[in-house]
Formats: structure tokens, C-alpha cells, sequence
């Protein structure tokens, strides 16, 4: 199956794009993996948070396909340790969808409508993070988990 995360928006900052580009890079060694920036919405300044939000999720529900497993990035997600992550990980690749898409929403969230499409949600942390930094945290869990799961020396417990 191919993995996917989607991000809204660029990032300007350069040490997160080294890192980005850094663990999408490994990660191609352990499966297909594909990683996607939805651009921003445009005139978004003229706009409520709910408008940008819908805006947003009807750009993913139009790349999103019937066969796709959708996983929200989201604080009100399931936590998992890296270890239970790993195992997550290993179930989800077992199942007959056509890709798994992890996805990281824009500033404001997710719309309504994102919600009622995904199949589940994971939550890295209590704490807000941005999400702009939230891809490499991402990136780097999926690595992480990996690695875990071929027992290679990258995760010490």
C-alpha cells in the first residue's frame, strides 16, 4: 500500500524543509511513500477560520479517492507510544486499501466535512503544536516506526 502525508501549505522555514526532505528520503527506503503540499487558499485574509477551513477540505476531499484510508493529525487523536505507533503502523499497511494518508490540516484545523471522511485520528501530543513543524514530528514518527518494525538499530527503548 502507499503511504502518503498531506500538508496544507509551504513552509518558509529552511531547517524544516532540510528535515522534511531528510526523512521523506529514508522513509522511501521502507515503502512507497509520497509526500504532498495542498496549497493555500488564496485571498484566504477576507476569510473566516471556518471559510479557510471548508476551502481546505474541499481541495482534500477532491484528491481523496473511494479506496483511501484518511488519518487525521489531531489533538483529540488516539496517543500512541512509538512502540504502539509502530504497531499501529504494521496493521494499517496490512489493509486492502489503496493508500494510507496521513493527514497534517492548516492552521485552523479540520472542516466538518474532513472529519466525517477520516478513518481515524492521531494525536502526537497534548500540546499544540504548529503545522508547519508538525510534518517533521510526523515524518519523523513513521521513520521511527520503521525502523521498529524491520528491528533496526534507530529507536533505543
Amino acid at each position: 500500500m502507499k503511504t502518503e502525508l498531506w500538508v496544507i501549505g509551504n513552509t518558509s522555514f529552511s531547517y524544516l524543509n532540510e528535515g522534511t526532505k531528510i526523512y521523506v528520503n529514508r522513509l522511501k527506503h521502507y515503502l512507497p511513500f509520497e509526500y504532498s503540499i495542498i496549497p493555500d487558499i488564496k485571498n484566504s485574509k477576507n476569510m473566516s477560520n471556518e471559510q479557510i477551513k471548508t476551502k481546505e477540505g474541499a481541495q482534500i476531499i477532491k484528491k481523496l479517492d473511494k479506496g483511501d484510508f484518511l488519518i487525521l493529525l489531531d489533538q483529540n487523536g488516539k496517543a500512541f507510544s512509538s512502540l504502539k505507533f509502530a504497531n499501529y503502523m504494521e496493521h494499517l499497511l496490512q489493509l486492502s486499501h489503496k493508500r494510507l494518508i496521513f493527514h497534517i490540516g492548516g492552521a485552523y484545523g479540520f472542516s466538518n466535512e474532513i472529519y466525517k471522511r477520516s478513518n481515524g485520528k492521531v494525536s502526537l501530543s497534548k500540546m499544540t503544536f504548529s503545522h508547519q513543524m508538525v510534518r517533521l514530528f510526523v515524518l519523523e514518527q513513521l521513520y521511527r516506526g520503521m525502523t521498529i518494525l524491520r528491528n533496526q538499530p534507530y529507536h533505543n527503548e
